[in-house]
């Protein structure tokens, strides 16, 4: 951690004004509802045509190790950096602020892209509630989702500590009807039927599980959000790393005992194309069809009102971590001022917030899939990939920074890590790949423009 002379220098607006407020069990439920939030609900059919077959949910196994690892990462540098902006401040303070700018530009390009996925899922399973939606009609419901979230986030974070915890009990009784249904109406003869050659190690069969853990990994995003408002956690260094490793253990529980029961009552060649057919986009509320198939469908759109809560939780946990990113950049000068501004009255960061939520409202309106894997590709090389290197490089250059947290096993699961975002990267579909390349060269021309008029409080950052 830097020193307490640098940390003062490098932070005054975030003391001068943010408060903390988030303990353990806000923390855990921001997390754990950012991460189930739609994810599950959507993504079943998704991560079943990705291999053909219920073999796919190797995909969320792999993608469990992947976090496990990244979360890891996230705890030590979290706890040894608490600030608003997580990524942002681990990178600053380790590369300097070039890293930094390129963490906020793939940010603004990633950032609004997942919580948009939240919006479109919360449009799909709307669908089944109101079948005649036309698409102008389901923009209007996503954007309706997204104004109404910045509404309840336009407050100070108190109130906002009691709305996560009550969202987070509304999810929980999602996934626990889901699996306490499935377990009595389990069938294992559907749940596990394979297709002919399912295991079969091929470059094709390698291609459709990197298909499948990019799912499985856009399903646990969000067990690092806590990090995003790490000026309002108490006692960060305890709070921040139990509050990721708990949540990632116990929705990994959930997202395998969900899938299994869903399967084993809706045979998953029912949603799931025949080989050589693309799958629909966005994909079917499979789990209100569970539920219809349970109980009927009266219950099911009881229940799909749930999903919709669930969704909308998630999509509040992630406007309210996103929106302290560009505050932060802000803060230090490595953005435009306006971002910086803190609410009067409520001290919060009302600009940054009304930005990201307007953008994530119009980003929306892409295909799912498209969403996914431009959010996910984006984001790998400057910040899991980045944050791999800042953890490396503090561990040899500031051996004596305060650490309230070290990883367990160092250096294996930043090894695990590297090697598993690695994998995604090369296993997405090239014109994912250019794109990501084409948006971090764009970062690195605009930054080489930009730097010589930036504000000289960004050259306090470390070089």
């Amino acid at each position: 951690m830097p020193s307490q002379t640098q940390d003062e220098s490098a932070a005054p607006t975030a003391s001068a004004h943010l408060k903390r407020r988030f303990g353990l069990l806000q923390a855990t439920a921001l997390n754990m509802s950012t991460m189930i939030g739609i994810g599950p609900f959507i993504t079943i059919p998704v991560l079943m045509a990705a291999m053909g077959g219920p073999q796919a949910m190797l995909g969320w196994v792999v993608g469990l190790v992947i976090a496990c690892a990244d979360g890891l990462v996230w705890s030590e540098l979290g706890a040894a950096m608490p600030g608003s902006g997580g990524s942002y401040v681990y990178l600053r303070e380790t590369f300097g602020r070039a890293m930094a700018f390129l963490f906020i530009w793939q940010f603004l390009l990633s950032g609004p892209l997942e919580i948009a996925s939240g919006y479109i899922g919360f449009a799909q399973y709307a669908r089944y509630l109101w079948p005649s939606m036309t698409e102008f009609e389901a923009r209007v419901v996503m954007a309706g989702a997204g104004a109404l979230i910045l509404a309840l986030l336009y407050r100070q974070i108190t109130a906002i500590g009691r709305i996560t915890v009550a969202l987070w009990v509304g999810t929980l009784l999602t996934v626990g009807a889901v699996v306490v249904s499935g377990l009595f109406h389990f069938n294992p003869k559907l749940a596990f039927d394979f297709p002919p050659h399912a295991f079969g190690f091929s470059l094709g069969f390698f291609m459709g599980l990197g298909a499948a853990v990019r799912v499985g990994i856009y399903d646990y995003l969000g067990y690092y959000d806590i990090c995003y408002i790490g000026d309002e956690v108490r006692e960060p260094g305890r709070v921040i790393p139990r509050s990721i490793l708990i949540s990632l253990v116990t929705v990994a529980v959930i997202y395998m005992t969900m899938n299994l029961v869903i399967v084993g009552v809706v045979p998953w060649r029912e949603f799931v194309p025949a080989p050589g057919t693309p799958a629909p986009d966005p994909p079917p509320p499979v789990v209100s069809w569970f539920i219809e198939r349970l109980y009927g469908i009266r219950v099911a759109r009881m229940f799909t009102v749930m999903v919709l809560w669930t969704a909308f939780a998630s999509c509040f946990c992630l406007v309210l971590g996103y929106s302290r990113i560009p505050y932060a950049a802000a803060r230090d000068g490595n953005f435009f001022r306006l971002f910086g501004r803190v609410h009067p009255k409520r001290n919060f960061p009302h600009f940054s917030l009304l930005f990201v939520g307007a953008l994530a409202i119009l980003c929306s309106w892409l295909p799912l899939m498209t969403v996914i894997d431009a959010l996910l590709t984006t984001r790998i090389l400057v910040q899991f990939i980045g944050q791999i290197g800042a953890l490396v490089w503090l561990r040899r250059r500031r051996p004596n920074l305060e650490r309230p947290f070290r990883m367990w096993l160092y250096p294996l699961p930043a090894l695990i890590g590297l090697l598993g975002w690695i994998f995604l990267f090369a296993t997405t579909g090239q014109k994912t790949i250019l794109y990501a390349l084409a948006a971090l060269g764009a970062g690195i021309v605009f930054y080489v423009v930009w730097s010589p008029w930036a504000p000289e409080a960004s050259r306090s950052a470390r070089p």
